[in-house]
């Protein structure tokens, strides 16, 4: 079955686009047809596809639309009913036009014999490394309604995290461009203005109040210089740290950042735990699944540690211990994870690492929130401070002179 978009009149003369379900364009139109549409035009819609490998969402399905869909596909297979026939209840009940059309697609490939997992692979612009082996593991050991219900806690526990990084970032963004905006309009039209009266004193100004002069002339001729060189330097920046000795360096900097760096470790220590754990209780392979989350740990440090765990399982040795080694991953991390192989609870262990740096994370996005907002307040302030002592001092010795 597939969906096609159309435009037409109905039978009040009134203009309606929308989309229908049809298995062909013939039987689309007799369907239209039937419900009294005047057809102007009609085109099946189609999903672009993004080469292998692609691990991020996009094309207009978020990620509560996934997890959503996940569930009740969990809640519909729960239930006995087929794949095909929950596909299609999925596709009549989501409203996402991006979701159904992929659903469609993978629905059409389950009809012609692929598996879910191998159809979900066709779209790996919507359905990551993460969900597809999940599902193939789910599908091999029969417990697939399991595996999805897992799955969309996953997605949802990385949805949260994901949230309480952005809300964090919000507040100090919001600030930075408001306050640079202000500063940028006192200098370019207050200033100046301040400066006639000076300029009309005929005598040796206090150094601060040079500067302050100096940087307001400079801004008003040369605004337009100094955005193209923020934006200049930031992407340069971007292109230097894509490079592999540049992003090598600029990873190993912001694990050394204070505050900052702690953060990153255990963002970073909260993904790796979760997401392996996930795959191991759904039955996935244990040198597939570091594989799959060493791709989606962002630092390539604790990746190149995560590889190194990887060969060290391939030859029969414990995955603790090159985590050790790297210095970066916290010991009480390593030593759960070194207990949990020895007692044979690996997956409940990596289970409570990853709910107890989740918190810690949340916890230390909180501080350092509070910690910039302070900072950023001073910072503003002695700004503020600087120009009025460097505005003030002057017009004080002119009213002296008077």
């Amino acid at each position: 079955m597939a969906i096609f978009s159309y435009k037409g009149l109905d039978k009040t003369g009134k203009e309606i686009k929308s989309t229908i379900n049809a298995d062909t364009l013939v039987f689309a139109k007799q369907k239209l047809k039937t419900m009294g549409v005047m057809l102007i035009s009609i085109n099946e819609q189609k999903t672009s596809k993004h080469k292998e490998g692609a691990v991020t969402l996009g094309g207009g399905i978020n990620i509560e639309d996934l997890s959503l869909m996940t569930r009740q596909l969990a809640t519909l297979i729960k239930a006995k009913i087929q794949i095909v026939e929950a596909l299609t209840a999925l596709i009549d009940q989501t409203e996402n036009i991006q979701l159904k059309l992929v659903l469609t697609e993978v629905k059409q490939a389950v009809n012609e014999g692929s598996s879910l997992a191998k159809s979900l692979e066709q779209h790996p612009k919507f359905f990551n490394h993460v969900y597809i082996n999940m599902v193939e593991a789910g599908e091999a050991s029969g417990t697939l309604e399991i595996v999805l219900i897992r799955l969309a806690d996953f997605t949802e526990s990385q949805m949260k995290l994901k949230n309480k990084i952005k809300g964090a970032m919000i507040y100090p963004v919001i600030m930075s461009i408001v306050g640079s905006g202000m500063m940028m309009i006192i200098f370019i039209f207050v200033i100046p203005k301040i400066t006639k009266i000076f300029i009309t004193m005929k005598k040796t100004l206090p150094i601060q109040t040079e500067i302050c002069i100096w940087i307001s002339a400079f801004l008003k001729s040369y605004w337009w210089a100094v955005i193209l060189g923020v934006f200049g330097a930031w992407y340069i920046f971007k292109i230097y740290v894509q490079t592999k000795n540049g992003k090598s360096k600029w990873h190993r900097a912001m694990l050394r950042m204070p505050i900052i760096g702690n953060i990153i470790t255990m963002i970073n220590v909260s993904r790796f735990c979760s997401t392996l754990s996930t795959l191991l209780t759904a039955g996935v392979n244990i040198l597939v699944a570091m594989d799959i989350v060493k791709n989606l740990v962002a630092n390539v440090h604790m990746q190149r540690a995560i590889e190194n765990s990887k060969i060290n399982i391939k030859e029969g040795a414990s995955l603790t211990a090159p985590l050790v080694e790297s210095g970066l991953f916290p010991p009480m991390v390593t030593h759960m994870i070194k207990l949990g192989e020895k007692s044979g609870e690996l997956e409940s262990m990596l289970s409570i690492i990853s709910e107890n740096y989740e918190d810690q994370v949340e916890s230390r996005l909180q501080g350092l929130t509070a910690t910039l907002e302070p900072f950023m307040m001073v910072a503003m302030g002695g700004v503020v401070a600087f120009i009025i002592w460097s505005v003030v001092v002057p017009m004080m010795e002119l009213n002296t002179l008077r």
